[in-house]
């Protein structure tokens, strides 16, 4: 399969079979259930369209699967099934358990803590992640605006409100600079388009994390809301291969030493 057979039909076909996959199933056995849709030839043959697709799905539905390993496996020439340590906020580093995880887990993820570390190649990865960030700010975006349209206040719904539609129109400007950022072709320099991708994904989802909680009021600082779920899961993979403000450094202080700014987009 390559992205020249992949007709817009057969896009549209795996698309939803992935999204009801996702709504039914999480964890382990997503795990499963992906391995025999084809998510290692996915990977191999198609991977442009492939991650994109896939993890973008994994944030709109608050699914999860530990195939954010295959994508690292598959950067570094890792062997397949591996589990693979990845730097996390803070100076800090994770693993993506493949099994049940008995320990505390950050955000519901099976993350575990490790003592450190290989530094590593990791746009792919980091764009993955992007993706995945991008997906969960579309869902709690989703869920902030039907809110908006049923609730009623004064005899109208509040999405007739001025500040309730800035705080929509805010988000959803965020997350479409996010996608644009992952849009950029990175030739030139792939890491640094990784990065910024990732950091802008991850300011995105925390942005609709915060103006989606105040649309929806008090019911979204519950945790019985669903949103509760995209919140917990958008700040656990902002930090997830270094946060939004590591990442905005880090680039900053290559640039700096640098003395200039390669060319991102040709505008």
């Amino acid at each position: 399969m390559t992205v020249e057979t992949l007709d817009a039909e057969s896009l549209a076909m795996l698309e939803d079979t992935l999204r009801k996959t996702m709504l039914s199933t999480s964890g382990a056995e997503l795990d499963a259930a992906l391995a025999e849709l084809g998510w290692a030839e996915m990977l191999a043959d198609i991977p442009d369209v492939a991650i994109p697709l896939v993890f973008r799905l994994l944030g709109e539905t608050g699914s999860h699967a530990s195939i954010l390993n295959d994508v690292l496996l598959e950067t570094i020439g890792g062997l397949p099934g591996g589990t693979p340590p990845m730097p996390y906020a803070g100076g800090g580093w994770v693993v993506w358990e493949r099994s049940a995880n008995a320990e505390p887990t950050l955000g519901g993820l099976p993350l575990r803590r490790v003592p450190d570390g290989e530094t590593m190649r990791l746009g792919e990865t980091r764009r993955a992640v992007s993706w995945w960030l991008i997906g969960s700010a579309r869902a709690m975006l989703s869920l902030a605006r039907q809110h908006a349209l049923d609730r009623v206040q004064f005899g109208k719904p509040i999405a007739s409100f001025q500040a309730i539609r800035h705080r929509l129109a805010e988000t959803l400007v965020a997350i479409e600079g996010a996608e644009a950022t992952l849009g950029l072709p990175g030739t030139e320099s792939p890491d640094l388009t990784a990065m910024l991708a990732k950091a802008a994904a991850g300011k995105a989802a925390l942005t609709a994390a915060r103006h989606c909680q105040q649309v929806l009021g008090g019911i979204g600082f519950t945790a019985e809301h669903e949103l509760d779920r995209h919140v917990k899961r958008a700040l656990v993979l902002d930090g997830l291969l270094g946060n939004t403000k590591e990442l905005t450094r880090k680039v900053g202080a290559g640039l700096r030493a640098r003395g200039s700014v390669p060319r991102l987009a040709d505008l």
